[in-house]
This record gives C-alpha cells, sequence and structure tokens, in this order.
C-alpha cells in the first residue's frame, strides 16, 4: 500500500475532478460515509449519542457529513464548530447548510466562548467525532482550538477521528502542540505520512483505509514513491541445501570490551535461516564470544594495544573474502573508535567487491568521507539510527527525526546505498528513490544490540535468494516480528537483543508457514465494500491487535 504526503493527495483530490469528474462534494460525501460506515460497525448508530466537533476547512465539512449520517440513522447528535463558520467555503459551506437546516443541535465556539455545553455532550456522548483539523495543519494549536482537544481527551470517550488525529502533521506525524488521541481513524485514499510516523500512528488508534471514490489507477502515480513495507515472500529452502546454499557471512567485528555487538551480527545470521557464518574479530576476544555461540567460524585477527582491529588486517580480509567464495560482509559493529579500526574501515569500504552492510562504528567512520560508499561499485546497504544518520549527512538530530522519509531517500541518493534509518516504523530507502516504512517491531527494541541482530537478519534474507533491496525489507520486517513475538512472550520491558536473536527462527517460520495473516496484522484495515466484513474476518482481525 502507498503512503502519500499532503499535497499529493491534494493532487489524487485535482485529479480526481478535473480528469475523471468525481466532483468534491462527492468525495466529501464519501469521505463522511466512510466515517459512518465504521461507527455503525464498530459501535453501532440507533439509540447512541454522539459530540461532533468540527472546524471550518474541508476536515470540518468530512464531520459535518458524519453528523448528517448519524442523525439521519437514529443517533442523537451535537455538533459544535469551532471558529467562525463564515470561513466554510464550497462542500463544506453546503454540508454546514445541509446540518443546520436538519435542525440538528449546533453551537459555535470562538475563542473565549465557555466550554460548558461542549464538557456536558462530552459527558453524556456514547463517542466523538473529530474533524477540527485535517492533515494540512502546519500551526501549533492553540487558543480555543487546543482547549476542543484538551476536553476531547479528559472525556476519555471513543473518539472517531476524520484522516488524522486532530494536532497531527500530515507529514511529519509531529503533535503540533496538542493532538486528539482517538481509537480508530478513518484516513481518505491513502495513508498520510502522518497517520503512519510516531508519534502521530500511535494517536490515532486503529487506521482505516477507505478509497472514497478515487479511480485505482491515481494510486500508480509514480509521483508517489513511498509505501509500506510489504515484505517480499522469503525463498523456498530446497530440502537437499547445504550450508553453503543458504549464504556465507563474513562479519567484520569487535573490540576490547565490545563482546555483544559481533556475537549478535554473527549468530543472527544463522538464526535467520543464513547457512555459514565467519566473524573476523580481534584475537584476544574471541574466547569469550566462542563460548556463546559455537556454531560461528572464528578467524582471529591482528589488535592494536587496546584490543581494537588493526589496519594491518586490511589485504588478509580481502583474501578471505575471495578464499571462502564470501556473499555478503558485515563491517562495524563494535568495532570501537579506535584510529587503526576506524582507518581499517575506511580502507576496506572501496575495495570489498561483494554486498556490503555497514552499521554502528562503522558509520562513525565512514562520516568522515560519506564518498566513498557513494563510489563503490558492489551493493552497499547502511543501518544507521537519526544520530549516527545526523553525521553521514551533515545534519542535525532534529532535522533528521522531522522529516524521516525525505532524509533516509537523500542519504540513499546520495550514498548510493540502500538505507535504513531505524527507529520506531523505521523507514528503508532506496538509491532509486522509492522508500518503505516498516509497520513491524516495538518499544521494547530500544535496547542495546538490537541493531547488530538487525546487520545479521538483512544478511541472512540475501543468503536465502533475496536481491539485495528485498533482503533489506525482509530482514527489517523479520527483525521487528521477531521483537514482536518475544514482547507477546515475555512483554516489552526487559526484552533484550538475545530475546530478539532467539525469536527469529520463529519470526522467520511465521512469515513462511502464514504470509498473508502475518503482514495483515500490520497494515491498515481498507473498506472494501458498503457490507460489513465477515464475522470470522472481524474475530481474526481483533485476535491479531
Amino acid at each position: 500500500m502507498k503512503v502519500s504526503t499532503v499535497e499529493q493527495m491534494r493532487g489524487l483530490d485535482s485529479a480526481a475532478a478535473s480528469k475523471y469528474g468525481v466532483d468534491h462534494l462527492l468525495l466529501m460525501e464519501n469521505a463522511g460515509h466512510a466515517v459512518y460506515f465504521v461507527i455503525l460497525r464498530e459501535l453501532g448508530v440507533r439509540g447512541r449519542r454522539f459530540t461532533v466537533v468540527a472546524g471550518i476547512g474541508n476536515n470540518g465539512g468530512d464531520a459535518l457529513v458524519v453528523a448528517r449520517k448519524l442523525h439521519s440513522s437514529g443517533g442523537s447528535v451535537q455538533v459544535f464548530v469551532v471558529g467562525d463558520p463564515s470561513g466554510y467555503r464550497g462542500p463544506a459551506l453546503q454540508n454546514y447548510e445541509m446540518v443546520r437546516r436538519a435542525g440538528i443541535p449546533l453551537e459555535v465556539l470562538s475563542e473565549g466562548s465557555p466550554l460548558d455545553g461542549l464538557r456536558s455532550s462530552l459527558e453524556r456522548c456514547d463517542a466523538v467525532v473529530d474533524g477540527l483539523f485535517g492533515t494540512g495543519l502546519s500551526r501549533d494549536v492553540s487558543g480555543i482550538h487546543r482547549s476542543v482537544i484538551e476536553e476531547v481527551n479528559r472525556a476519555g470517550k471513543v473518539v472517531f477521528s476524520v484522516d488524522i488525529p486532530s494536532g497531527v502533521g500530515g507529514d511529519d506525524g509531529m503533535v503540533h502542540g496538542a493532538a486528539v488521541r482517538a481509537t480508530y481513524t478513518v484516513t481518505f485514499g491513502l495513508p498520510k505520512l502522518g497517520n503512519i510516523l510516531y508519534p502521530g500512528y500511535y494517536y490515532g488508534g486503529r487506521l482505516i483505509v477507505s478509497h472514497i471514490s478515487f479511480p485505482p489507477e491515481l494510486y500508480e502515480s509514480p509521483e508517489i514513491t513511498t509505501e509500506l513495507n510489504e515484505p517480499p515472500r522469503l525463498p523456498w529452502r530446497p530440502p537437499w541445501g547445504h550450508k553453503g546454499t543458504f549464504g556465507k557471512l563474513l562479519a567484520v567485528a569487535g573490540a576490547r570490551n565490545y563482546y555483544g555487538a559481533p556475537y549478535f551480527s554473527s549468530l543472527s545470521f544463522l538464526k535467520a535461516g543464513g547457512g555459514y557464518s565467519r566473524l573476523a574479530a580481534p584475537r584476544s576476544v574471541i574466547p569469550f564470544i566462542a563460548a556463546r555461540a559455537s556454531e560461528v567460524v572464528y578467524i582471529p585477527m591482528d589488535e592494536t594495544e587496546g584490543g581494537a582491529l588493526a589496519s594491518s588486517n586490511k589485504s588478509r580480509i580481502l583474501e578471505l573474502i575471495d578464499e571462502y567464495g564470501i556473499d555478503i560482509v558485515i563491517l562495524g559493529p563494535g568495532m570501537s573508535l579506535d584510529p587503526d579500526a576506524q582507518s581499517l574501515v575506511l580502507e576496506l569500504v572501496p575495495e570489498v567487491d561483494r554486498p556490503l552492510i555497514v552499521d554502528g562504528d562503522g558509520l562513525t567512520a565512514v562520516s568522515r568521507d560519506p564518498g566513498i560508499l557513494a563510489s563503490r561499485k558492489a551493493p552497499t546497504i547502511v543501518t544507521p539510527h537519526p544520530g549516527e544518520m545526523a553525521r553521514l549527512l551533515g545534519r542535525t538530530v532534529e532535522h533528521v527525526e522531522s522529516r524521516r522519509v525525505d532524509v533516509a531517500v537523500e542519504a540513499a541518493r546520495s550514498l548510493n546505498s540502500y538505507v535504513v534509518l531505524k527507529g520506531a516504523h523505521s523507514v528503508i530507502a532506496y538509491p532509486d528513490g522509492r522508500s518503505f516504512i516498516n509497520m513491524s517491531g516495538n518499544s521494547g527494541m530500544a535496547t542495546a544490540g538490537s541493531g547488530d541482530v538487525l546487520t545479521g537478519t538483512i544478511a541472512a534474507m540475501y543468503g536465502l535468494g533475496l536481491q539485495v533491496g528485498d533482503a533489506v525489507r525482509a530482514g527489517v520486517f523479520v527483525h521487528g516480528l521477531s521483537g514482536d513475538l518475544a514482547a507477546a512472550a515475555k512483554g516489552e520491558d526487559g526484552i533484550t537483543a538475545e530475546d530478539i536473536l532467539q525469536w527469529l527462527p520463529a519470526a522467520t517460520k511465521a512469515l513462511r508457514d502464514d504470509y498473508e495473516g502475518v503482514v495483515r496484522r500490520y497494515m491498515p484495515e481498507v473498506i472494501r465494500g458498503d457490507r460489513p466484513p465477515a464475522k470470522a474476518y472481524v474475530a481474526a482481525r481483533d485476535g491479531a491487535g
């Protein structure tokens, strides 16, 4: 499923009207009907009480359509228009007039208005329809609008948000001063970035998509290059395969006092389905790692006085890649900031002629000369967290966090690399400008070593036979799924990288055994018709959480 920016969705609206004759009044009617349909299905309408909060833009117009339909179907509705109704234009104005003529109770709230009526309505209602602000919000919410949002949140009722929770930015998912905490969000056409990126995704509750009569070909616009990460299916494992069949990894990692990173990156390759894992690490640290991971093959390397990999290992590492027929290389986890180890990274990056994953301390090294990534001939994968991304691009962390998709795409293009910008709903970007937002994973995975497990998992997906871009997408999804399985068993508090590692076999098994079911859990529901879904589907959906 594609994900649009606010401007791209405006373009779809315009094209629907100008090219296909689907005018804006019809689109508004369909949007309001979609929200009504979800309310009918999830809560019921007849005999229920509803408080509808509407702004004076098109989002408010959508909410007024909902108010009409609830009123028509036997619901008790009270509408609060926040702002001057003279600001309504076009279809929103038409719907405002229809609500007034229908005799639906309506109160206008402006700066300084008492909120007693709103509080009373919120106290008595069964649900709230939030249509205060849409996706185009570009300023912090203040004054009467902020007060209304706070009253809605304080009431603690079921909330149905129209398109996006009011107060959440449509392009960044950030809370602009204050935001409604929705139970359900019904968004139109396509999910917007703000529906998917955190914290907007959290504020939206259950996300439901309605296509509201957009012709399907509009979604194929080449300008919309961001999608949800629906991972490729894992390749078939031939029963006669041997360890070489499923990929050969060389991880160049580790330093004295950094035992976890080389352990997790090399062993996760095997746990996720890879065939043969070798670890080139300082000779003094290998006995400690080998005591935990006897399945990995170890290559003791020369080290500095501080226990880091010496730059003199460069030639031997390159020889080992050819000698052992290595398929993919991991470079950087736990290598430390020792100047010799950092130099080793800078010397190896241009000369490794296999797909290369650079992570951790390796990213710190290449941030001194990012151009060496762009000049590589073989595919390159980088997996930075926001701080590492900021160093790679010479930006601030705040800039990275506020423009996650744009920054990931910029980095992928400028570095000629596949980029995984890690975090809640990690962003994957390809050198050709495409990007994917991953939906698996949880806050328990924000723990030391989790990223090292990710590098090995991506490498394993390549070892299994996926192309590099697909391996990145599958690896990120499987890594998040493993963390979710661990959290389901143990809770999010206290999950460690070891837990994520140990659940990798179950994650790959789940994806093989029930691909559609697993992926569906992470995708927004799409309204595909006028009839409620079968009870079996509702039960399966609710059971999946």
